[in-house]
């Protein structure tokens, strides 16, 4: 059997890993600016977590989860999605007792059983954060903001858009919800089966429907901005009025229906239109019942997460280059003595924090100088029979040709001066 990976599971090859680490040090910058942590928690819990903070009525609990039975028969799940386990981790640890409010982010990788396309994979990762313990509109507003900031970061805001609204409160969505049920009902013959099952078990799912007759149905659906209780509305408002101090441009979308059950008051989507059909790259909202839900005591909460693998085609698209590193300085010598010269000299720049390349087949200078070109190596160390002789080494700028020659202790400070190598690094 040839070695393959398993669909929708996909190697994330040295070529992509820059832009990774690009992404995820930024957020970690943005994040922890705000006052964010970061949290690891395990990709495997007890099933039951996700079928009472997902919801056992959501496509994710009954379609989409890795679920399997352990040696001792409880059921197990890699997690779908990031949220349930920082609230449990939250809860198991206590964490509500050192503060009145706590604030974590989390990067990791999810798995749903999901027809695999491109930006939607089976095992698929994401970055997230979760405010927990206060129900302030402007907590709302402050993680949205974070979010924002965070996508500004990585150059990719002006390809998106923020989309907000809001889900109301109990209160809200009871009564808005039998206003869904009574104008889906009388559209029940043009609904598809799934959406006929949902109009019963959850209308608001409908609004969610990807098939076409349904999401031409849902058009014409009550909106949830006209059907809010007087609390949720200065809720909303004051959240718009925050955003709207600090400038986060947003619009208005009363079709947004998160996915899972626990959400409530404001919710939000950052799509984009450069990737077709996947235009969701980021969505989060405000999940207040959730804690208590998963027998914690109760705590107001709102968070999101961010597509990983939607971010990175989207950041292909608009910075093609760039996030190549190429070595400060590529060490090229001549003969045996040389050579180990050069090995001790690579070592000691190395400790120095600078990026350094050498090669041990003995090719000709030429082609060791060629190589160094080829990788973009801002300097080309060259050491000789001449060289070791007088105690030096021939400093080389690539992209000039100059040469000078340089003592072997002073190099470390004269290659910080050009670091990077030709081009440099994104964000470096």
């Amino acid at each position: 059997m040839k070695a393959r990976t398993i669909r929708g599971f996909n190697d994330i090859l040295p070529e992509s890993v820059k832009r990774w680490h690009y992404i995820e040090d930024a957020a970690r910058g943005v994040f922890e600016r705000y006052g964010f942590s970061e949290i690891r928690t395990p990709v495997l819990e007890f099933t039951e977590l996700f079928q009472r903070s997902i919801g056992a009525a959501t496509d994710i609990v009954e379609k989409e989860m890795y679920t399997f039975d352990d040696r001792d028969g409880s059921s197990l799940t890699l997690r779908p999605e990031g949220t349930a386990g920082v609230v449990r981790a939250f809860i198991e640890h206590s964490m509500g007792r050192k503060s009145a409010v706590t604030k974590l982010y989390y990067m990791g990788t999810m798995y749903r059983h999901e027809r695999p396309q491109k930006g939607r994979y089976r095992a698929f990762n994401q970055i997230g954060a979760e405010y927990l313990g206060s129900d302030e509109p402007y907590a709302d507003a402050e993680t949205i903001t974070m979010l924002w900031r965070f996508l500004e970061e990585i150059g990719l805001a002006d390809a998106l858009t923020l989309e907000l609204s809001s889900l109301g409160d109990g209160e809200s969505r009871a009564g808005y919800k039998d206003k869904l049920v009574d104008y889906f009902s009388a559209h029940v013959n043009e609904l598809c089966g799934d959406c006929t099952r949902r109009l019963e078990e959850n209308p608001l799912r409908i609004l969610d429907c990807k098939k076409e007759r349904c999401s031409a149905l849902a058009e014409g659906a009550p909106s949830i901005l006209d059907n809010l209780s007087e609390e949720s509305r200065r809720h909303f408002e004051a959240v718009m009025g925050a955003l709207d101090a600090t400038g986060v441009p947003y619009t208005l979308n009363p079709r947004i229906v998160r996915g899972l059950d626990y959400y409530c008051k404001t919710v939000f989507e950052i799509t984009t239109a450069e990737l077709g059909a996947q235009n969701a790259v980021a969505a989060g909202g405000r999940y207040d019942g959730l804690v208590e839900e998963l027998g914690g005591k109760p705590t107001p909460a709102v968070g999101f997460a961010v597509g990983m693998e939607r971010l990175i085609l989207l950041l292909e698209k608009v910075s093609p280059e760039g996030f190549d590193r190429r070595p400060d300085a590529f060490i090229a010598y001549v003969g045996e003595e040389a050579k180990a010269k050069a090995y001790g000299l690579a070592d000691e720049l190395r400790r120095g924090g600078l990026f350094v390349e050498l090669e041990y087949e003995g090719r000709s200078l030429k082609s060791q100088l060629k190589r160094a070109d080829k990788l973009g190596a801002g300097y080309a160390v060259i050491i000789g029979e001449d060289e070791l002789g007088r105690g030096i080494v021939k400093l080389r700028d690539m992209e000039s040709g100059t040469e000078e020659d340089v003592a072997p202790d002073g190099l470390s400070a004269r290659l910080g001066k050009g670091r990077g190598g030709r081009g440099g690094e994104k964000g470096g």
